[in-house]
């Protein structure tokens, strides 16, 4: 479980996040929900402890908030970014090579990630670059679920990818999660992600709205956000 209080987030005078708080339990699959610029990668980010920010945050009841964003990774709390942060003049098998090394995993926990993702195997000495997009979402995928996470942030991660491998992943995170995980999904639409996701919140504007019990219930709360949202521009 992931617990979050009163998280906010400022670049210089701009406030990006404010006073949020988040639950996500364990085995569940939370999404957060908002247009481009509501402020959820920047949540995303403070989760994780790599942005500066006020508030506490809570993994398995350990409190991570002076934590730095290396141990966090390392005690098991994994981040797949937005935007694919590859290195693509390495190859794939080097790219999570420095993966397990940053997360203090040894190179034998490559199989896993080779096991969880064949094609991976195939092109691991291609170069990352030259990946499309669903493998190179694979390999970002598959370098952070080398910790062996307790908790999963995803951040846009169906953005761009075919319906046909944007399902395939969607199936695995489904999976983590009935295994134990917790997951919290960040995306613009809730039609990407709707068939996994088990409860959520609606993001606007840096805030966070309470949380909803499932799927139908927070697409009918974001759908009615944004109608204000549009009336108000």
């Amino acid at each position: 479980m992931i617990s979050a209080s009163g998280i906010t987030v400022r670049y210089g005078s701009a406030l990006a996040v404010r006073e949020a708080s988040l639950t996500a339990p364990a085995g569940t699959v939370t999404a957060v929900v908002g247009p481009n610029g509501a402020g959820k990668s920047s949540l995303m980010s403070a989760l994780l402890g790599s942005v500066p920010a006020a508030g506490s945050v809570e993994v398995g009841g350990v409190d991570l908030s002076s934590v730095p964003s290396g141990k966090r990774l390392r005690s098991g709390l994994a981040y797949v970014p937005q935007g694919r942060q590859l290195f693509p003049r390495l190859t794939v098998r080097e790219n999570l090579e420095i993966g397990a090394r940053l997360l203090g995993r040894r190179n034998d926990v490559l199989g896993t990630a080779f096991d969880r993702f064949p094609i991976l195997r195939t092109r691991q000495r291609s170069l990352a670059g030259v990946l499309s997009g669903g493998e190179q979402q694979m390999l970002v995928l598959a370098r952070a679920l080398l910790v062996q996470p307790s908790t999963l942030l995803l951040d846009e991660m169906t953005t761009g990818l075919s319906p046909k491998i944007g399902g395939e992943l969607l199936d695995l995170v489904r999976a983590l999660a009935d295994s134990g995980v917790t997951v919290v999904v960040a995306e613009p639409a809730l039609h990407r992600v709707a068939r996994i996701v088990d409860r959520g919140y609606v993001m606007m504007r840096g805030g966070l709205s309470e949380p909803y019990p499932d799927a139908e219930s927070l697409d009918s709360a974001y759908r009615s956000a944004m109608g204000l949202l549009e009336e108000a521009l």
